[in-house]
C-alpha cells in the first residue's frame, strides 16, 4: 500500500512552523510605560531615562508638553533591569526667579513588563525617581546620585 507523500510533508511542515512560532514568542520582548509630568513649579524639563545602560528615552517638557509617555522595549530573558534618571528642571521661584535643578536617581526595576511607571521628583526637585502607584515592589529605589549621569555643560 503507497501512502502518498503529499500529508507526511504537510504534517512535518505544519509542526516546523508550530516550533518556529513557539521560539518566537519566547524571544519577544516585553515592555513598560514610563509617564512623566510637568509640575506646577515648572518651566521646562530635560531629562533621561537609561535601562540597564542604555539611553532608552528623552523627555522634553514645557508649557506646549506638559507630558509624555514612552514606551521601553525590555529584551527576553530578563526579569530585572537597573535605571538611572538623570536631567535638568528649570523651576520659577515664588518671587518670579527662575533655577535649574539637576535632576538625579537610580534604581532596579523588579518584572516591569506590563506596568506603568511614574517619574517623579523630590528634595525640591534634586532626585528623580520611578514609581509604580499600583505596586511598589516593581521599584527598588537606590539612595544618592549615579556616576551614569554626567554634568551639564554650558
Amino acid at each position: 500500500m503507497n501512502v502518498p507523500v503529499r500529508p507526511r510533508i504537510c504534517v512535518c511542515v505544519l509542526w516546523a512552523c508550530l516550533a518556529l512560532a513557539v521560539s518566537l514568542r519566547q524571544a519577544r520582548a516585553g515592555s513598560f510605560v514610563v509617564a512623566d509630568m510637568r509640575a506646577q513649579a515648572e518651566i521646562s524639563e530635560i531629562s533621561r531615562l537609561y535601562v540597564d545602560d542604555q539611553l532608552a528615552a528623552t523627555f522634553r517638557l514645557d508649557a506646549g508638553t506638559p507630558q509624555q509617555t514612552v514606551t521601553i522595549e525590555t529584551p527576553a530573558g530578563r526579569l530585572n533591569h537597573s535605571y538611572v534618571l538623570c536631567g535638568e528642571i528649570t523651576l520659577r521661584l515664588a518671587d518670579g526667579r527662575t533655577e535649574i535643578h539637576a535632576v538625579n536617581g537610580e534604581g532596579v526595576l523588579h518584572h516591569p513588563d506590563g506596568h506603568t511607571l511614574d517619574a517623579l521628583g523630590t528634595r525640591n526637585f534634586t532626585e528623580f525617581y520611578l514609581s509604580d502607584p499600583d505596586d511598589p515592589t516593581v521599584v527598588e529605589r537606590h539612595a544618592g546620585r549615579s556616576s551614569l549621569c554626567a554634568a551639564p555643560s554650558s
